[in-house]
């Protein structure tokens, strides 16, 4: 477990305030626009319960980290137009986010009695519809992963565990990275997994996730149903990963890798068995 400096989470706490400000005047925004969704009012609510979760995850608030979860499915819901956002089910995502600001802001003191209730609510939203689900994986799918790492030593590490398996590729920087997912996205066959290292020559690993989620949002692909994208990063550079959680990474692992870390996120991402 690594131990984050104090400045750290409250720099985290102070903007969580602010994330959450934007997601509540979104959904008031959503709520009195009815049927009539608007797609960027619904990403900003995806994007900030999307860092939220991620950074309630490096300080181990693991009721956060649920509720944001939840919030972030049923907005997905919202965007692909399997749910629409009436006043009733506006009320529990406002209902859920009054919640964390409460969590964030007190975690040692908030009341927790009503939280099985609100995450009842939110996975009543999440199953009132057909959840979206990734289109590209199958019984019979192999894992294919972009492993984005400049240190020789590291790369033969990582890509000699991926390749067990499935596919894995190489790139030593996020520019090579970025043209290998295009490539791939244009041949049909998506990478299912990134491991990005944050520091990197030409482009960072931060500038590259940008770049990758912004190819698959052209092709209307939501951040929780495309790659998987892990950051590798040393622990002085915990900072960058707040940061890159803005971008929709989906988690981090410091150096030297645990591989047991990263196979525990590849099952619970269902990536393999």
């Amino acid at each position: 477990m690594i131990t984050l400096q104090d400045d750290l989470q409250q720099n985290f706490m102070a903007e969580c305030g602010e994330h959450l400000a934007i997601m509540e005047k979104s959904l008031l925004a959503l709520d009195l626009g009815g049927a009539a969704v608007d797609g960027e009012l619904v990403n900003s609510v995806l994007r900030a319960a999307h860092w939220v979760k991620g950074g309630a995850g490096l300080f181990h608030l693991p009721e956060v980290v649920e509720l944001a979860h939840h919030m972030e499915r049923a907005m997905e819901m919202i965007r692909s137009h399997e749910m629409v956002p009436t006043p009733d089910r506006v009320s529990v995502l406002l209902r859920a986010t009054g919640r964390l600001r409460e969590l964030i802001a007190n975690p040692g003191k908030s009341n927790r009695a009503d939280i099985p209730a609100i995450l009842a609510a939110l996975a009543g939203l999440s199953t009132g519809g057909q959840a979206s689900a990734s289109p590209r994986r199958g019984t019979d799918h192999r894992l294919r992963a972009l492993l984005v790492e400049d240190d020789f030593t590291g790369r033969l590490l990582l890509q000699t565990f991926l390749s067990r398996y499935g596919d894995c590729h190489v790139a030593v920087n996020g520019r090579e990275a970025v043209e290998a997912f295009r490539t791939a996205l244009e041949q049909g066959q998506p990478y299912d997994l990134i491991c990005m290292d944050i520091m990197m020559p030409e482009m960072d690993g931060r500038e590259a996730v940008r770049q990758v989620r912004a190819m698959e949002e052209a092709q209307g692909v939501l951040s929780t149903n495309g790659a998987k994208i892990i950051m590798t990063t040393a622990v002085n550079e915990i900072k960058d990963v707040i940061r890159c959680f803005k971008d929709l990474c989906d988690a981090y692992l410091v150096k030297p890798i645990d591989l047991a870390q990263l196979l525990a996120h590849m099952r619970s991402y269902k990536l393999v068995e």
